[in-house]
């Protein structure tokens, strides 16, 4: 499918609803640059709804995408399905609304290739990963030589906590170094004096 099968001239198109249908292969995806998705077969439908100030679009997504783990970065191939609105409106200031798209007044045709490029990588799950047991050994040995371990930050963060300095306890341990509580000689003459003032 040409680039140019992705251009919906709407200017001839009557107020109502018009049906188009793209089916999606490989090359779709060949030529995004930077595409987070690797290949694929998806069927994408699209009824767009012509109004006299805007053009809304209805898009149904559906089929099988081939991506990167996660966790390995070896291919997977993840199953998509989803339905999104998008609304093309005449304008000339640019919008933070991801389902607004504005059109220039002098705008003629609708290019939506990106439009589906971008729902299809929505319809992706949030985190992508093999079953356990089919990600790439190799790699899973070398994350465990750089992940750090999880229990070692928990033990220096327990360090940092229980051996903040405490007035107290260094005062006890001045005054008991060797556990009897008897041991006034090694007691330092400065502390002796602080104790008599309780």
């Amino acid at each position: 499918m040409s680039k140019h099968e992705y251009i919906i001239p709407f200017v001839g198109l009557k107020i109502g609803f018009h049906v188009f249908e793209f089916e999606i292969s490989d090359a779709f995806f060949d030529e995004i640059e930077y595409s987070i998705i690797h290949s694929g077969n998806v069927h994408v439908r699209l009824e767009l709804e012509k109004k006299e100030t805007m053009l809304v679009g209805h898009y149904q997504i559906e089929g099988l995408v081939k991506t990167g783990c996660d966790r390995c970065n070896d291919p997977i191939e993840v199953e998509i399905d989803g339905e999104y609105q998008m609304i093309y409106k005449f304008g000339g200031e640019a919008t933070d609304d991801e389902t607004l798209i504005v059109l220039d007044f002098e705008a003629y045709e609708l290019d939506v290739k990106m439009n589906i490029y971008e729902l299809i990588s929505v319809s992706l799950p949030v985190r992508v990963v093999h079953e356990a047991g089919e990600c790439n050994p190799e790699m899973l040995a070398l994350l465990e030589q750089y992940v750090i371990n999880v229990n070692d930050e928990e033990d220096d963060d327990d360090f940092d906590d229980d051996d903040e300095f405490d007035e107290d306890d260094d005062e006890e341990d001045l005054e008991d170094e060797d556990g009897d509580g008897n041991d006034n000689d090694d007691i330092d003459p400065r502390w002796s004096i602080l104790k008599n003032l309780n």
